[in-house]
């Protein structure tokens, strides 16, 4: 199964570490560090919106993890993820 992130991005499901909201999330100093290094290491993809992000997606797939910035909200993502039908 695959989630649908916005625009034209899809994830394998089965990747999916964890959905968080980008609003809750960011204010810690751990998540903070963890994005900023994941963006100087290439890491990180946003999905095209005029919309601010809403909230990020960690995925790993051999070995190594991406992080979507994505304009849906955390609990829209993880519906879709949770929706057997969606694709």
């Amino acid at each position: 199964m695959y989630i649908h992130l916005g625009a034209d991005t899809l994830v394998r499901e089965s990747t999916v570490v964890g959905i968080f909201d980008l609003d809750n999330t960011s204010c810690a100093r751990t998540t903070r560090s963890f994005l900023n290094k994941a963006e100087r290491e290439g890491r990180t993809s946003y999905v095209v919106s005029d919309d601010l992000p809403k909230a990020f997606v960690v995925c790993a797939e051999g070995g190594a993890d991406r992080i979507y910035f994505t304009q849906l909200g955390a609990q829209t993502l993880a519906k879709r993820a949770a929706d057997e039908n969606f694709i």
